[in-house]
């Protein structure tokens, strides 16, 4: 596998809070979590594209990684927007806040047709890493998953970052926001 570079992905901080934000700014936490998805989702997009021959040692590592990250980390992202932020979220009466307000229903059902697509995706991927190969039909079916999944954060992502986490920043109050961090710390067994 010349000329990708699947280790450098592997060796990113993906602990929340490990980059830039602190948890004095959930919105910029769950924002920065998603630099963190789309990286290990093109890790997830670069093995798919060679997973029909034997994977390389880095190949491996990268998918490994990509699979563990989405299988115990995107759970807490999820949580931290679905039971912490679209609630209060749901309570600004605001008229500015109509528009990401209108939009919090179909970034849940993201959530449901990734979660589906994420578990598909780590039955395949563990069992390319146990067998050392996939089926023609795993094969085509892991990357589909994998464009699937590329497609649903796209949007997703944009209109959070773009729309949705602006709007609760500048809008929940001060407790909120610590109220939010508190329980995201939580999460994670951390305190903010």
């Amino acid at each position: 596998m010349t000329g990708v570079d699947l280790a450098h992905p592997v060796h990113m901080p993906v602990q929340i809070g490990a980059k830039s934000h602190s948890f004095s700014d959930p919105t910029a936490l769950l924002s920065d979590c998603h630099r963190r998805i789309e990286m290990f989702l093109g890790s997830l997009e670069r093995v798919a594209s060679l997973i029909d021959k034997p994977l390389t040692d880095d190949a491996r590592s990268a998918l490994e990684s990509a699979l563990r990250y989405f299988r115990e980390a995107a759970p807490k992202h999820t949580a931290d927007e679905e039971e912490s932020l679209f609630p209060r979220m749901r309570k600004l009466s605001d008229p500015d806040t109509r528009s990401a307000l209108s939009r919090l229903d179909a970034l849940e059902d993201d959530h449901r047709r990734a979660d589906s697509l994420h578990a598909e995706i780590d039955t395949l991927g563990r069992r390319c890493l146990e067998q050392a190969h996939l089926s023609a039909a795993e094969t085509q079916r892991f990357r589909q998953a994998v464009a699937e999944l590329a497609s649903i954060y796209e949007g997703h992502i944009q209109i959070e970052d773009q729309a949705v986490f602006p709007v609760a920043a500048g809008k929940l109050s001060e407790v909120e926001k610590a109220a939010i961090a508190s329980e995201m710390a939580e999460r994670r067994n951390l305190r903010s």
